[in-house]
C-alpha cells in the first residue's frame, strides 16, 4: 500500500482513480495542474505517481524529466496516463523515465495491477536477489538501491535499476524479452516488447561500459555477459 499522486485535470478521471486506489488500499492525492503536481511531488515525493500527459501548465513530459534530473525523485515510480496511442508518445514517455503507462480508456482493474506491481517493485517486495552485486566495475547495492561505476553513483529509475539487477543475477545466461516483461514489470504486460528495448538503450547510455557488456540476441533478448 502506498501514498499516490494522481495529477489530472479531468475531474472526473482523477476522482475515479482516486476511488479506486483507495478501495485498494492506498492513499491517493489529487493535484489538478502540472505546475501544481510538479510543486507536490518535489515537497513530499509519494510512493508513487499518476502523471496525465495532457495537463495545464507543464504537461506530464516535462514533469517527468524535471523529476528524474532531481536526486530527490529520480527513482520516484511514475505512471503515465495518456489519451494518445501512438507508439511514439509511448516511448517518448518512457524514454524521459517514466516506468510504465496506461492508455485512456484504461480498465480500472489493469490500472490497480499496474499500479501494485510498481510500488511492490520499489519496495522490494519482489525479485529476491543477492544483496550486492559486483559485475567489472558495477557494483549495485540492492539495500541502498544504489548502483556505482567505478566508485561514482549513476542515478537510475526504478525500473532501469531492477533491469540491470535482473540481468547481473542471471549473467551469461540470455534472457528473453517476454521473461524480462513479466519478471522485471511484475505482471502480464500488454504495452509491447519495445519496452525493454527503451531500457536496455537508457541503461547503455547511462553506464557506457554496458554498450558491450549487455548483448542483444537476435529477435529474442539479452544476456549480460560474463
Amino acid at each position: 500500500m502506498g501514498r499516490i499522486l494522481i495529477v489530472e485535470d479531468d475531474a472526473d478521471i482523477a476522482d475515479l482513480i482516486a476511488h479506486l486506489l483507495r478501495k485498494a488500499g492506498h492513499e491517493p492525492e489529487q493535484a489538478r495542474t502540472g505546475t501544481d503536481g510538479l510543486a507536490r511531488a518535489r515537497a513530499a515525493p509519494p510512493d508513487l505517481l499518476v502523471l496525465d500527459v495532457m495537463l495545464p501548465g507543464m504537461d506530464g513530459m516535462q514533469i517527468c524529466r524535471v523529476l528524474r534530473q532531481d536526486a530527490r525523485t529520480a527513482r520516484l515510480p511514475i505512471l503515465m496516463l495518456t489519451a494518445r496511442s501512438e507508439e511514439a508518445d509511448r516511448v517518448g514517455g518512457l524514454e524521459l523515465g517514466a516506468d510504465d503507462y496506461v492508455t485512456k480508456p484504461f480498465s480500472p482493474r489493469e490500472l490497480v495491477a499496474r499500479v501494485g506491481a510498481l510500488l511492490r517493485r520499489a519496495q522490494g517486495m519482489e525479485l529476491p536477489a543477492e544483496r550486492v552485486i559486483a559485475y567489472r566495475d558495477i557494483v549495485i547495492d540492492a539495500d541502498r538501491h544504489q548502483v556505482t561505476v567505478g566508485g561514482r553513483e549513476v542515478k537510475l529509475t526504478a525500473k532501469e535499476f531492477l533491469l540491470l539487477q535482473y540481468l547481473a543475477e542471471r549473467r551469461g545466461r540470455v534472457v528473453s524479452r517476454d521473461q524480462l516483461l513479466s519478471e522485471v514489470w511484475g505482471y502480464s504486460y500488454t504495452g509491447g516488447t519495445r519496452t525493454v528495448d527503451v531500457h536496455i538503450r537508457r541503461l547503455r547510455e547511462k553506464i557506457p561500459l554496458l554498450n558491450d557488456a549487455i548483448e542483444t540476441v537476435k529477435q529474442f533478448g539479452y544476456k549480460l555477459v560474463e
